[in-house]
């Protein structure tokens, strides 16, 4: 019977990323998914899953360094089947600590690009979002300045109080993470010194900052690429724009939110059901269209303007490696940005 409902949920899998929606019988226990990708966003193509499969799915929420702890206090007795990760760093450290089962090269090989998937196989992007600098032109004409080359040059005496960054944010953690493994830490450190010495704006999140920019309160500001697109769904006259860093800069760093399935599960055909659907069309459509985020698969494209993936010069890291976020949250509480 095991091989009999192995080759259905094959079949089910196949037939969802053509577009079709079977129903797949359960008899089992409901597929348990912690998650550190919040509920709004993922809660909905869960539950398309679920209509679409049959599999039902109990879900654990939370921030994504919160779960992956989590999971590693749990170990081998952790319920978890599959992990949904906001960031590659903490399903590297899941990995490091070998806590998750390999992936086909069926499911790996999805996703073209090397960069958004794990160099053992053992978990996989599901959309990625890229670091940009949100500016407003009108702002930059009339403080007489040129886009900066680089996220370093942020710290200069022409952009003095002119940023914004939000420091708490786990996007802005990743990359200053990022910035610790390619720079080292004390040009990390002085770096964060010399952006609170010129007079950064912190915000408590990516909207604030974009909102300043548009507003004028700032020139510009480090978010994520996706969220003046939601301001522009609202309001299309909008002027503000993206910076994306030139020249493989650390400002330019692409993270993904990626799935991986727990060595301690016992429904690892249901897992790699959902991890393949996660990767489906429908699923990275849904990616696109809900978040804007850049889908991973080649046969979606992003539901807005944006530039090519593999047209975006990025820094050479291994997301794998950005793992020590804990270390980094408290090298920016030391430097003062928090205060």
């Amino acid at each position: 019977m095991l091989k009999v409902r192995n080759i259905i949920i094959c079949l089910v899998v196949a037939l969802v990323c053509i577009g079709a929606a079977p129903i797949l019988a359960d008899s089992h226990d409901p597929l348990t998914i912690y998650s550190g990708r919040n509920e709004s966003l993922l809660g909905p193509i869960l539950a398309q899953f679920t209509e679409d499969t049959g599999i039902e799915v109990e879900i654990l929420y939370g921030g994504t360094s919160a779960v992956a702890n989590q999971i590693l206090t749990e170990g081998a007795n952790s319920p978890a089947d599959v992990f949904i990760a906001q960031d590659g760093g903490a399903l590297g450290a899941l990995a490091a600590a070998n806590m998750l089962h390999k992936l086909p090269d069926a499911t790996i090989g999805r996703v073209a690009n090397a960069a958004f998937v794990s160099p053992d196989g053992v978990w996989v992007g599901l959309s990625g979002r890229a670091r940009v600098f949100v500016y407003s032109p009108e702002s930059l004409e009339e403080y007489g300045l040129d886009l900066p080359d680089s996220i370093l040059d942020l710290t200069g005496e022409q952009w003095s109080g002119l940023v914004g960054w939000a420091p708490t944010n786990a996007s802005f953690v990743a990359n200053v993470t990022a910035m610790r493994v390619l720079m080292g830490e004390d040009e990390t450190a002085q770096w964060l010194a010399d952006m609170i010495a010129n007079g950064v704006n912190a915000y408590p999140k990516n909207t604030p900052i974009v909102q300043a920019t548009i507003d004028g309160e700032v020139v510009g500001g480090l978010v994520n690429h996706y969220y003046l697109f939601r301001f522009l769904a609202e309001d299309p006259d909008i002027t503000a724009t993206l910076h994306f860093f030139p020249g493989g800069d650390l400002g330019s760093l692409i993270n993904v939110a990626g799935a991986a399935i727990l060595n301690t599960t016992d429904q690892p055909y249901e897992a790699l059901a959902l991890v393949d659907y996660l990767l489906s069309d429908t699923a990275q459509e849904y990616f696109a269209q809900s978040t804007y985020e850049y889908p991973l698969v080649d046969s979606v494209a992003p539901s807005v303007s944006l530039p090519a993936l593999a047209d975006i010069e990025t820094p050479e890291i291994d997301l794998s490696d950005l793992t020590d976020l804990q270390g980094t949250l408290e090298m920016i509480e030391n430097s003062g940005a928090l205060d």
